[in-house]
């Protein structure tokens, strides 16, 4: 077997494939949005969802305050509104105005009705950071555009979303079919 050559980089953060997201809420009594690329499922009974986002964001004490926001998955078309959300302040701009809105049951999570998939949570918890609010909601309702759905389940394959190669970009387009997950391991033949 070749040997690989590993070097030490020095690098403070790893080049991660992070997903995107838009984060809705309501701050001071009116719909905002956030550009968010630190998110992750956390459990599954109860369905638990993680959002790490700066203490400085204007966002974060109307999640605090009204316990609820939204996690809005973009379309790759989206790309130019999504970066513009996570570039200014709701603060000194409106953003909601950039987007059809719908609400759920919270009603205080507004949701854009342009992203392939919205998610209603109530916020659970938060563990803070130095400079981060790590927030943890669970997933009240999942709202999908029909074209996304078949047979009653998510159709991934149609989904067309992008990621973020962190630490600094590029945003890039979920590629191509790669392999089952949880299948294709069964026939790997392990190295004696």
């Amino acid at each position: 077997m070749k040997k690989i050559n590993k070097v030490k980089t020095g690098w403070k953060l790893p080049p991660l494939p992070l997903p995107v997201c838009i984060l809705g809420a309501h701050v001071n009594g009116k719909p905002n949005f956030n550009t968010i690329i630190w998110f992750n499922m956390l459990h599954d009974n109860p369905p638990l969802i993680g959002v790490a986002m700066s203490k400085k964001h204007y966002t974060n004490p109307g999640v605090k305050e009204n316990r609820s926001f939204s996690i809005n998955i973009p379309t790759s078309d989206m790309v130019v509104v999504t970066d513009y959300c996570g570039l200014h302040s709701g603060s000194k701009v409106d953003k909601a105005k950039e987007f059809e809105l719908f609400y759920g049951d919270l009603g205080t999570a507004p949701m854009i009705e342009e992203c392939s998939v919205n998610i209603e949570c109530k916020l659970v918890n938060i563990k803070e950071f130095k400079n981060t609010d790590f927030l943890i909601g669970e997933i009240v309702e999942i709202y999908s555009d029909e074209k996304y759905v078949k047979n009653k389940e998510p159709d991934v394959n149609s989904f067309d979303s992008f990621i973020c190669l962190m630490p600094h970009g590029p945003y890039r387009k979920i590629g191509d079919y790669l392999a089952e997950a949880y299948e294709v391991g069964t026939s790997y033949k392990p190295k004696k």
